[in-house]
């Protein structure tokens, strides 16, 4: 269950993170205020820090993961782990990222974030889980309670999702979200040295409004 994370930049360098490249310029530092922790009934989602690398690097450094998200590079070493989770802290990344975590015990599943658009009206959602957690609905879970703090906090009109047309679960994540199907199109992919076809999808604030229980879309 994984899907690119967050909207593709044309120029990457080979050891670029799931994220966005260390060479981009910074930007200015988001208070985690903005980001706050968020809960649901098997996780907790929260900011990245140094305790999650070596699980972070050892789930990440897996092709399976890598091609079929955009910006995460293969292999994945501690160093990456520890230059994004740096990252994060520092604002460079400027984006809502979290850790999603279990609650029972703390155990690190894997990041996904929310990154607003130019347009001010849109934001992109993104999301990967290591191998092991596959198929057991957290990526579901994790993508609810992100989209309703998007828009329960942030004066969006809608959010993006993107998925890699051969990823069959991350769709499925995404549908059962509640996202509607926009268009096609290609992104280049680190993992891959080239371009993938992805698929777009799209959830308006009028149509989340109407599925806020979840319930139905589970």
């Amino acid at each position: 269950m994984q899907s690119e994370l967050l909207r593709e930049s044309q120029s990457r360098s080979p050891r670029e993170d799931s994220l966005e490249s260390s060479q981009e310029r910074p930007r200015p530092q988001r208070s985690r205020t903005d980001c706050p922790i968020l809960l649901s009934p098997r996780l907790v989602l929260r900011a990245p820090h140094e305790d999650d690398i070596d699980a972070l690097a050892h789930l990440a450094n897996n092709a399976n993961i890598a091609t079929m998200v955009s910006r995460m590079p293969h292999p994945y070493t501690v160093a990456d782990a520890a230059d994004f989770v740096r990252r994060t802290k520092t604002g460079a990344i400027g984006k809502c990222v979290y850790a999603i975590t279990k609650a029972d015990n703390g155990a690190f599943l894997g990041c996904c974030g929310i990154e607003p658009h130019p347009d001010g009206k849109t934001a992109e959602l993104g999301y990967w889980l290591g191998e092991p957690h596959w198929n057991k609905a957290y990526a579901t879970e994790a993508a609810q309670a992100l989209t309703d703090m998007a828009f329960r906090t942030r004066d969006i009109d809608q959010i993006d999702a993107r998925c890699r047309v051969m990823n069959i679960a991350s769709r499925r994540v995404i549908q059962k979200c509640g996202f509607q199907f926009q268009g096609s199109g290609m992104v280049d992919s680190l993992a891959l040295g080239g371009m993938m076809s992805v698929e777009w999808y799209r959830l308006d604030r009028k149509t989340w409004m109407s599925l806020r229980s979840w319930g139905g879309q589970r």
